[in-house]
């Protein structure tokens, strides 16, 4: 019987992702947090502007693009009483072999992941 990952552990491998990806663009980042619930998981700061990114992990089949735009614009709100730009960021995550099958920790995976949107 393969090993699943949890869904804390599936919130890691989109955070690694979302985390390489801001680094990569010049973000520094005053606070991380990987908790599935604490919002936003990326506190940065680029050309002097703080920027709030939430990250998700989705499973196949849902697309990562969608965000769920009510808590999003909760999230803008706060964001806006620190004068901090919102950012969404969906990650994909699928077994590679067989997309319908869990991800698990033996198989490879497959990530989906376009960037983050702002809000």
């Amino acid at each position: 019987m393969a090993n699943e990952l949890s869904k804390q552990e599936l919130h890691n491998l989109a955070m690694n992702v979302v985390g390489k990806d801001l680094e990569k663009k010049g973000y520094e980042f005053l606070g991380v947090n990987s908790s599935i619930k604490a919002n936003p998981q990326f506190v940065a700061l680029k050309d002097k502007k703080l920027h709030f990114v939430v990250v998700r992990a989705i499973n196949y089949p849902m697309d990562p693009r969608i965000m769920d735009r009510v808590y999003m614009e909760t999230m803008k709100q706060h964001a806006s009483k620190f004068e901090a730009r919102t950012f969404y960021a969906g990650v994909g995550i699928a077994n590679a072999k067989d997309y319908e099958l869990p991800v698990t920790h033996e198989e490879n995976y497959i990530i989906n992941y376009d960037g983050w949107q702002e809000i």
